[in-house]
């Protein structure tokens, strides 16, 4: 955590503040869990909410570090399961912004601390007297069955409006496996990743424009 905070704040003093832009952000996140096999993925809807920090560099160029609050997850079935995860996460993305006229494109790093997570819906609960697998319906914490740290890349592309509103979309794809459940036998694949889609308005204040 701490790591994070001082990349945040070092990409903050690359540039003099009379050029940088501040600004307030949130929308939607279209987000799945890829690679457990034996399971089906879905996408569900979730949200994210956050502020920035552009910094201009040079001409069209900006690095833009963020801090968001980011609600992921998505739906996992198989023959015997059907049950959504929500992943609460602190992300933040550090990225190199280019600017041509109203178009922007934006990529670069992600890096995620995971704060909570829960799961809900037909489930693997524990083992019969026999060992068999049990399967219940329940809602129930499951921070302990994910990794803390994420890592993703982040494309995206955005419009600039009039009065400092901007309009974008992003595909975060995470590069590490974020599976730590221990306690259970024969759905779980060694590998988990994040895959979310944004859509976003943000609003910058001050700045060059």
């Amino acid at each position: 955590m701490k790591k994070l905070l001082i990349i945040a704040f070092l990409s903050l003093g690359l540039t003099p503040l009379a050029q940088a832009q501040f600004g307030v952000k949130g929308g939607l996140n279209v987000a799945e869990l890829q690679g457990r096999t034996g399971e089906d993925a879905s996408y569900r809807a979730f949200y994210h909410v956050g502020v920035f920090y552009q910094a201009n560099i040079l001409g069209p160029l900006a690095i833009q570090p963020e801090v968001q609050y980011s609600l992921q997850g998505g739906n996992l079935k198989s023959a015997f399961t059907n049950y959504d995860s929500q992943l609460h996460y602190l992300t933040v993305p550090i990225l190199a912004k280019l600017t041509v006229g109203p178009v922007f494109v934006e990529a670069g790093p992600q890096f995620g601390v995971l704060l909570s997570a829960n799961q809900s819906g037909n489930l693997q609960v524990g083992f019969t007297p026999d060992g068999q697998p049990a399967y219940g319906n329940v809602s129930r914490p499951a921070t302990s069955e994910f990794k803390r740290g994420d890592f993703s890349v982040v494309g995206g592309v955005g419009l600039k409006l009039s009065s400092g509103f901007s309009l974008g979309g992003r595909l975060v794809a995470g590069l590490n496996d974020i599976n730590d459940a221990k306690n259970l036998s024969g759905i779980n694949d060694p590998r988990l990743q994040n895959r979310v889609f944004q859509v976003y308005a943000a609003l910058q204040f001050g700045g060059r424009k």
